[in-house]
């Protein structure tokens, strides 16, 4: 062997360890409220994203960085549109951010989704629900969901299910497991509780279920106990309330047992955490009859990848996971393989993969897809009791 073949077969041998080149950093951000009543499931959310990354380093052909933005300030103490608003520009402007996770609520999707469409850049909800941001809905305004998609593509990705499946599907069970003949409808006047408390009284009617009442009760007004006293005359077989933790779902539920209103307290996923059972209190709760849906599956009743997840999350963290955390994973997964499939560091060419997803297996919820609005196949709701302070889910609906 000639010295120029020497040296030639020697680089090569020793080039074997440095073809292992450093990978292209990429970055995903997430928004959502790390202060506040809501912060145990964001703390879910967060935890999960992580563990998605973790578990696609091996596939995903870059270096996967994550940032947590926080959607709230101090002197909002929740949800502050402006600082939504800056989480969004803040995204665009750092060209290695391939896509956004998040927000937690509807009212900050509808700040962020037009300026992340504007740059082409993916976002993924793991808990936005408004049906309006996806598609023409009841109640939603005139110009939705259009005026979120000002570059015409769609950027808007959710992986739990929508308002219009959970209200009605609460109606059902409703009717048909609690056999109420008559309900009183209240909701918290802002965009999630409304939209939920119209679709559950539609259905009612539907249903032939008497509507008693149907009135606002927001979180800033007074007068729970003359609200309670107001339903206790009108006797009906149910209290729906369409609201939150944060919008006033536990002062109604003890303005309910004060006044010894004996009827079953239905309450939509905005109340499914502990933030509810602690601001109403465990003891108040077992004397009641109160059920709490979760737009999907709650952890309890997931199978397969979805129980694995929650036996790893538990080990980790020390404690299971609320439903948000579960799609917080899914959320984050989606977006993962989205970069894998497009191997490339390219926002449009992520929100396409992210688009283009069908029969995804690769997380914890089963089989889905998105649909040509952006929303999962997925439209199940699970129904929660509460007993001595923990959740235990009952019931699974949609799922056919």
């Amino acid at each position: 062997m000639n010295r120029r073949a020497f040296l030639a077969a020697a680089a090569a041998s020793s080039a074997g360890p440095l073809l292992a080149q450093p990978k292209d950093k990429v970055k995903l951000v997430s928004s959502l409220p790390r202060i506040g009543s809501a912060k145990g499931q964001t703390d879910g959310i967060v935890n999960a994203i992580k563990m998605a990354i973790a578990d696609f380093e091996k596939v995903v052909p870059f270096a996967v960085g994550y940032e947590d933005l926080d959607d709230t300030t101090p002197q909002q103490g929740t949800l502050d549109p402006e600082q939504a608003k800056a989480n969004a520009e803040k995204a665009v402007a750092d060209k290695d951010v391939m896509a956004v996770i998040g927000p937690f609520s509807s009212g900050a999707a509808r700040v962020s989704a037009p300026i992340l469409n504007r740059a082409g850049l993916a976002q993924v909800t793991p808990s936005a629900s408004w049906p309006g941001l996806t598609k023409s809905a009841p109640g939603a305004d005139a110009d939705e969901p259009g005026r979120y998609r000002p570059g015409k593509e769609i950027t808007f990705f959710r992986v739990c299910p929508h308002d219009a499946s959970q209200g009605p599907l609460s109606a059902d069970f409703a009717a048909n497991d609690l056999k109420a003949k008559s309900v009183y409808v209240l909701n918290d006047k802002e965009l999630y509780g409304a939209s939920l408390a119209g679709g559950f009284k539609k259905r009612c009617e539907a249903l032939k279920v008497k509507v008693v009442g149907d009135e606002g009760a927001g979180a800033r007004g007074t007068g729970f106990q003359t609200l309670a006293e107001r339903i206790k005359t009108a006797n009906p077989d149910l209290v729906y309330f369409g609201g939150t933790s944060q919008t006033g779902a536990p002062r109604l539920a003890r303005a309910l047992h004060a006044e010894k209103v004996n009827c079953p307290l239905l309450l939509p996923d905005g109340c499914y955490e502990q933030a509810f059972v602690e601001a109403v209190g465990a003891d108040v709760l077992d004397e009641m009859k109160v059920f709490v849906t979760i737009g999907g599956i709650a952890p309890a009743h997931l199978k397969g990848a979805g129980a694995a997840f929650v036996k790893r999350y538990t080990a980790k963290y020390g404690n299971a996971p609320e439903a948000a955390a579960v799609y917080g994973y899914e959320a984050a997964a989606v977006v993962l393989e989205a970069l894998r499939t497009a191997g490339k560091k390219d926002r449009e060419a992520v929100r396409k993969a992210v688009a283009a997803t069908k029969d995804f297996d690769k997380g914890v919820l089963g089989k889905w897809g998105f649909d040509a609005d952006g929303d999962t196949t997925l439209q199940p709701l699970t129904v929660a009791t509460v007993e001595k302070g923990t959740f235990r889910a009952v019931k699974v609906l949609g799922t056919e």
